[in-house]
C-alpha cells in the first residue's frame, strides 16, 4: 500500500505537486536575495542582518575559503551552534561546491576525530572556546585539517558585547595554529569567485544519524534534497506566502531538522530566520515578546519547557501562525495541554505533529493544519511516496497493516558517506521502478493516507513471541496524571526473550514510593495488554537526553 497523500482534500490553494529547479542551495538563497535585497535574512539577539549584506558576506567568505585551498568537492566540518558564521560558512561551502560536514559544537574530542577523519576535512570552523577540544582532534588526524575560529561575542550586538566582555572566564586563543573567520573574510577581498556551476544532485551535507543500527554515519544529502524540503515545508505551512514571516530556528544547524526547515526553508523564499544557539529561559522569553516568531519548529521537550515559561501569563500569541513537532513522540497529553495553552493566549493554532528522518533531509509527513488526526504524523509532503512494506521485503501490506515504513521522494538522500553496503540496504529499486528508502520504522496508514508510527524495529520488544512496543507504553504511562515523561526499553529474561522495564520521572510533588509504583501497575493495566505491562519501574529525577533533546534510550541500555 503506497500513494502520496492527496493535498488538495486537505489544504486550500496548495498544489498537489511542486516544480523542483535543477541548482544549489546558494542559488535558491541568491534568487531570494534578488527578490527581497532589503528584507531580514536573519537576526541574532536583535542584530538584523538584510538578504544583501548577507549574500555579500557569504560571496567574500567564499573567496576568503578558496584562497584558502578549498574547491569543488572538498569537505570542511562545521562544529558551531546556530550563529551567523556558521550561515556565512555553510552557504559559502555551497557556492564553490564544497561539502559542509556537520558536527555537534559539544560532542567529546574523539567523537569530533571520528567526524573529521570520516569526511577528510580539509578546514574546521568552531568556536574560540572549543578550539583546544578542536585542535587535539585534528592533531591525531591522518590527514592536515586547520582550524577556523569564531570570537564567541563576534556577532553579538553592542550591548551584549559589554555583558560578555565583563564575564570572568574568558577565551584566550593561541597566537597561532587557528585561523580568525574575519582574517578569512579578509582573505577574500581580491580573489574573484569562478561560476556557480553547483547543481541539484551535488552533494551539499553531510549530516549524522544513528540509523537502525545506532552507529554514527554520515548522510550525503544533495543540493535538491534540501531545495525540495523547503519548498515543501513552505507549502505545507499552509501559508500563500511566506516572504514576510519569521522563523525560530532554535534547533541546531548540525541537525536536518534545524538545518533544512529552520534555517534553508525560510531562507529559500525569502522569509527571515531567528537564531538562537541554546535554549534559555530569558532568551527565548525576549524572542517570543519582542520578535514575535510566526513559525516554531521542535521537539516535544522544547513545548514542553514553553508551557513552564515564567512570564507568558498574560502574553498574546496571535502571531504563531504554524508549530511543527517532530524529532520525537508527541505523547496526547502533551499535545492538548499545549492546545489548550495556544487557546488561552489567543492563538488559533494547534501544535502539528510531524515524522521524518535525516535520511530525508528531515521531514517528510505532517498533520494538516486543522485535521489533525490523534497518533498520527499526519499525510505525506507532496511528491512524497509513503509505502508500508512487509519487513526487509518489497511486499506491500493489506490497507491498514503494520509494516516497514519506506519512502520515496525528492527528499531521499544520496547515500551513506563511504558505506556502500549500508547504502544498498537502506536505498533498494522496487519492482514498480522507484528508489525506496527502507526507514527500518514500524507503522501504519489509513484509507486517507494518515502515517501512524508505531516503532522503530531495532526498539521493538519481542516477548514471549508478542510484539511490544515501547512508544505505545510510554504514551500509556504518561498519561497517568503524576508522570511527567517515561523510557521504555526492552532487558533479557531467561524464559521471555526480552520483557519491558519503565523509566519514569514523576511530577513535582508525587513520592517516588511504592504506592505511586503501584498506582502506575494498575492504570497501566487499564490501557494495555497484561504481557507488555512493564515489570520493573525505575523513578529517574529525569531522563537523558540527546543533542537535539530526544529522549536518548540508547543512554539507558547501555547503563544496564
Amino acid at each position: 500500500m503506497y500513494f502520496s497523500a492527496p493535498w488538495l482534500a486537505h489544504y486550500e490553494d496548495i498544489p498537489p505537486a511542486i516544480s523542483y529547479p535543477d541548482y544549489s542551495m546558494y542559488e535558491q538563497l541568491r534568487l531570494a536575495a534578488q527578490a527581497n535585497p532589503n528584507a531580514c535574512a536573519h537576526s541574532f539577539f536583535s542584530r538584523n542582518t538584510t538578504y544583501k549584506k548577507f549574500l555579500a558576506r557569504i560571496d567574500l567568505a567564499a573567496r576568503g575559503l578558496m584562497a584558502l585551498g578549498i574547491t569543488k568537492g572538498d569537505r570542511v566540518t562545521i562544529c558551531m551552534p546556530n550563529m551567523p558564521q556558521a550561515l556565512e560558512c555553510f552557504y559559502a561551502l555551497n557556492r564553490l561546491g564544497a561539502v559542509a560536514n556537520m558536527a555537534h559544537p559539544l560532542c567529546a574530542p574523539e567523537e569530533l576525530r571520528f567526524y573529521l577523519q570520516a569526511s577528510n576535512s580539509k578546514l574546521a570552523l568552531t568556536l574560540d572556546q572549543y578550539f583546544d577540544k578542536t585542535f587535539e582532534a585534528t592533531q591525531r588526524l591522518t590527514f592536515p585539517c586547520q582550524v577556523l575560529t569564531v570570537k564567541s561575542c563576534q556577532a553579538l550586538p553592542k550591548v551584549k558585547k559589554l555583558l560578555h566582555a565583563c564575564k570572568k572566564q574568558k577565551c584566550k586563543l593561541p597566537l597561532s595554529g587557528h585561523i580568525p573567520w574575519e582574517l578569512v573574510l579578509k582573505l577574500g577581498r581580491r580573489k574573484p569567485l569562478p561560476p556557480d556551476t553547483g547543481l541539484g544532485q551535488d552533494a551539499a551535507a553531510i549530516l549524522y544519524s544513528g540509523g537502525t543500527t545506532g552507529k554514527a554515519k554520515g548522510v550525503v544529502l544533495s543540493n535538491s534534497n534540501f531545495n525540495a524540503l523547503a519548498l515543501q515545508t513552505a507549502a505545507v505551512c499552509g501559508f500563500a506566502d511566506l516572504a514576510d514571516k519569521k522563523m525560530l530556528a532554535l534547533l541546531p544547524i548540525f541537525h536536518g531538522f534545524g538545518l533544512g526547515i529552520g534555517i534553508h526553508a525560510p531562507l529559500s523564499v525569502g522569509a527571515s530566520c531567528i537564531l538562537l544557539p541554546r535554549f534559555h529561559e530569558r532568551d527565548f522569553l525576549r524572542v517570543l515578546k519582542k520578535e514575535k516568531p510566526n513559525m516554531i519548529p521542535g521537539v516535544p521537550a522544547l513545548f514542553e519547557a514553553f508551557l513552564e515559561l515564567p512570564g507568558l501569563k498574560h502574553t498574546d500569541l496571535s502571531f504563531l501562525m504554524g508549530l511543527f513537532c517532530g524529532g520525537d513522540a508527541l505523547q496526547p497529553d502533551l499535545k492538548k495541554r499545549f492546545d489548550s495553552f495556544l487557546k488561552d493566549h489567543n492563538c488559533s493554532e494547534q501544535l502539528r505533529q510531524g515524522y521524518g528522518l535525516t535520511e530525508c533531509a528531515s521531514a517528510t509527513c505532517l498533520n494538516p493544519r486543522h485535521k489533525y488526526r490523534e497518533g498520527s504524523a499526519g499525510i505525506p509532503f507532496p511528491d512524497t511516496l509513503y509505502g508500508i512494506f512487509t519487513p526487509d521485503t518489497h511486499t506491500p501490506v493489506k490497507p491498514g497493516g503494520e509494516g516497514e515504513i519506506c519512502i520515496s521522494g525528492p527528499t531521499v538522500m544520496l547515500g551513506y558517506l563511504d558505506s556502500p553496503e549500508e547504502t544498498a540496504k537502506a536505498l533498494q529499486v522496487h519492482p514498480d521502478g522507484k528508489t525506496w528508502l527502507h526507514t527500518g520504522d514500524l507503522g501504519h496508514m489509513d484509507e486517507e493516507g494518515f502515517v501512524y508510527f508505531h516503532q522503530r524495529q531495532g526498539r521493538m520488544i519481542l516477548c514471549n513471541g508478542y510484539n511490544i512496543y515501547p512508544c505505545q507504553l510510554e504514551e500509556a504511562l504518561v498519561s497517568f496524571a503524576g508522570v511527567q515523561d517515561a523510557c521504555v526499553i526492552g532487558v533479557p529474561e531467561a524464559k521471555k526473550g526480552r520483557i519491558p522495564k519503565a523509566f519514569v520521572v514523576l511530577k513535582k510533588g508525587i513520592l517516588p514510593d511504592e504506592n505511586t509504583r503501584q498506582a502506575i501497575l494498575a492504570h497501566c493495566s487499564k490501557h494495555i495488554a497484561a504481557y507488555a505491562i512493564p515489570k520493573e519501574i525505575v523513578f529517574l529525577p529525569s531522563l537523558p537526553k540527546t543533542a537535539l533533546g530526544k529522549t536518548d534510550y540508547r543512554a539507558l541500555e547501555d547503563k544496564l
